[in-house]
């Protein structure tokens, strides 16, 4: 799969949103942060893709929020075993292996935008295995 996805560029050209330039930040400091990190559209959002799986997607509605959803996949997956240690504070968990990241203005992803690009990284290692 090709790191950058056409559809992807497609679906942000055509984004309408007020947080677009804070969500392509984030979407380009996500891919050129790993290079075994790729992208497609998964939930009519860019979704990122590590060792075959979705395991990061944003989530662009309702309109005025932006959020980053950490998962291991489209399938619920048992999470027994599975642990990972998150000393962001960024993260509401959902579930022991599915969480949420709000960004709700410019001024929050600005502040933010270091320590969610390292949780992520941190997040596709932690869901790779």
């Amino acid at each position: 799969m090709a790191r950058r996805n056409g559809e992807v560029d497609q679906f942000m050209a055509e984004l309408e949103h007020p947080l677009k330039a804070e969500i392509q930040a984030v979407r380009a400091a996500i891919l050129d942060s790993d290079d075994s990190i790729a992208e497609r559209i998964k939930w009519k959002a860019p979704s990122f893709v590590h060792s075959g799986d979705d395991r990061v997607t944003f989530r662009l509605a309702p309109k005025g929020i932006f959020q980053v959803i950490l998962h291991r996949g489209a399938k619920v997956k048992d999470a027994k075993g599975f642990a990972f240690e998150d000393d962001s504070g960024l993260v509401e968990w959902l579930a022991k292996d599915r969480g949420v990241v709000t960004l709700p203005d410019a001024k929050t992803v600005k502040a933010r935008k270091a320590a969610l690009i390292k949780l992520v990284g941190r997040w596709m290692k932690a869901t790779a295995t």
